[in-house]
């Protein structure tokens, strides 16, 4: 994240088409680009909103707070193989992946070799470590829940052996999915997760009709054939979402056959790239393992007590809600970028490099601002409109919400680093803020009371992002110096920073106000639904009218592709 790889028998025949290079027009122009954007925008669109149905479901099956044991319990279950994934190999292969490619591509053979000994090498990885961690179910949990009676942690084991080979799978989606991105085709890799979501939903709502009392039900009462049920579903869902891609692949006339001589494939700053990025993803999984044990204390403590208070799961539908802005946006936006980020670091066109990353700053930071007035004025609402007794939801998604812009930006920022292939400076940056979560984990554990320990644990991560997103910028505008001699284009960054930090302040107040207003009827989901629909509406129209009149364009630039779209704004 060009070499010549060494051939290897039984190599492709003779009348084998040769793979096409990248479509141009997915890198070429900011119209091009916003409307690549959008495509993936639409896409994750879909899969978030069936994603957040999955949750409600899921949460009426099982619970969604410290009161539900199924919920809890199935949440870690369901949480680990994700968490390994991204440790094994997740952040290792995003970072790689597409750099490679792209420069793969320059080859004689259009890349078709090494691209074949890359996707090999990945999915041998993947199976084996998923076998080991698979067997290993029992410490997993343990891993993760240190505090939790006997019963509660056999009910977990019980589910991660049904999760855990989501592991392979998430590899396998993510190797398909980069090699599409590489090669200009980024909507099927944001669309495959729908048909994941799909298959959860079904499985749950199954689950519900034949065990209607699950979200009550103590962990000794849980069968084997409810134990597979949900989280076999959930495995499925995953699989799925990963086999999907062949088929786009193959109409893309990509061709792939397992090669396995690895030496000599030229992988030596690859190799250099994906330990750093491994190092870096691993300061921050075990900076997760003390948060996990936190939130399942917490979480032990409070159903033992009857309390209904925030728990892990609390802060995975929470964090579920906090990625939505970030996944339509800032995801979408910098994988269309990460492939142009690339050809032109490896051109050697810094200016290009420095104007796409201006842009997509600023691009993300306009959305996120948006995002965060209407989370911390609204958040306890949201959470009580979309869960059940999830209040609680609701204030940690408040916590949270600080650190929104500065999460996606440093997700820019990573990508520029490794479109450079140099996966030692977002180390760095990884290595403090998991500092800084580390001893947030302890002040929460040593200060806090159970019910407030996960929103605590929200607030140091807004701290962390905020803290990880400067040093990033400070870093990157010493990395475009070094290259030429310029900045990060610094001066426009911060005009319009400090433009979105007056809109979004306005903007959140707006929408604190109407959450007062109508705080006599939010004692029901239906009454939080109304203030959550009128105050977020009043918050929009906030924002965009002090954008416009403050002169900040750039979310209005990114939703054009779409709004033509819509036959009533059409222009004549």
């Amino acid at each position: 994240m060009s070499t010549a790889p060494d051939p290897a028998p039984g190599g492709p025949a003779a009348t084998d088409p040769a793979p096409p290079v990248p479509r141009r027009d997915a890198g070429d122009g900011a119209a091009s680009l916003a409307r690549s954007s959008a495509l993936m925008a639409s896409g994750t669109l879909v899969s978030r909103v069936l994603g957040f149905v999955r949750a409600a479901v899921l949460v009426a099956a099982v619970g969604g707070t410290s009161a539900g044991v199924g919920g809890q319990v199935f949440d870690v279950a369901n949480k680990a193989p994700n968490n390994f994934y991204i440790l094994i190999a997740g952040g290792v292969l995003n970072a790689v992946l597409v750099p490679q490619i792209v420069k793969a591509f320059r080859l004689p053979d259009g890349g078709r070799e090494f691209v074949d000994r890359l996707i090999t090498l990945a999915l041998l990885m993947m199976a084996g470590a998923t076998v080991v961690i698979t067997l290993a179910a029992p410490l997993v949990v343990r891993l993760y829940a240190k505090d939790w009676t006997q019963d509660w942690l056999v009910l977990g084991a019980a589910m991660a052996f049904w999760c855990l080979p989501q592991v392979f799978f998430y590899g396998l989606y993510t190797v398909l999915g980069q090699v599409l991105n590489a090669r200009g085709s980024f909507g099927p890799y944001m669309w495959a997760p729908v048909l994941n979501n799909v298959v959860a939903i079904a499985g749950i709502a199954v689950f519900i009709a034949l065990f209607p009392d699950g979200d009550v039900l103590t962990a000794g009462a849980w069968t084997p054939g409810m134990v597979a049920l949900l989280a076999g579903t959930a495995t499925a869902g995953v699989a799925l979402q990963a086999v999907i891609l062949v088929w786009p692949l193959h109409r893309a006339g990509f061709r792939y056959r397992p090669r396995f001589r690895f030496r000599g494939m030229g992988l030596g700053s690859a190799g250099r790239v994906a330990g750093w990025t491994f190092a870096g993803v691993a300061l921050g999984q075990l900076a997760f393992i003390p948060t996990s044990q936190v939130m399942t204390s917490a979480g032990f403590a409070l159903n033992r007590a009857g309390v209904n208070g925030a728990s892990g799961n609390s802060y995975t539908y929470a964090y579920l809600l906090f990625m939505l802005p970030h996944a339509l946006v800032a995801v979408s936006l910098v994988t269309a970028l990460f492939t142009r980020l690339s050809r032109s670091a490896v051109a050697g066109d810094v200016r290009a490099v420095r104007r796409d990353f201006s842009s997509g700053a600023r691009t993300v930071a306009a959305a996120g601002v948006l995002a965060t007035a209407a989370f911390v004025s609204l958040g306890p609402s949201i959470g009580a409109a979309m869960f059940d007794r999830g209040r609680p939801i609701g204030w940690v998604l408040v916590a949270m919400a600080a650190g929104l812009v500065p999460f996606s930006v440093t997700y820019l920022v990573q990508r520029v680093f490794y479109a450079y292939e140099d996966a030692r400076t977002p180390f760095t940056v990884q290595a403090v803020v998991a500092v800084i979560t580390t001893v947030g984990n302890a002040v929460c554990w040593f200060l806090l009371e159970p019910r407030w320990q996960v929103i605590g644990i929200g607030a140091f991560m807004s701290l962390s992002n905020v803290v990880g997103c400067v040093l990033g910028l400070v870093l990157l505008r010493h990395r475009f110096g070094a290259l030429d001699g310029g900045g990060i284009d610094g001066h426009r960054l911060l005009r319009t920073l400090v433009r979105l930090l007056i809109v979004g302040v306005a903007s959140a107040l707006a929408g604190t106000a109407v959450a007062r207003l109508g705080a006599g009827f939010d004692d029901t989901r239906l009454g939080s639904a109304g203030i959550v629909v009128v105050g977020g509406l009043v918050v929009l129209a906030v924002f965009a009218v002090l954008c416009r009149l403050m002169r900040v364009r750039e979310l209005e630039d990114l939703l054009s592709p779409l709004l033509r779209r819509v036959p009533g704004l059409r222009r004549g």
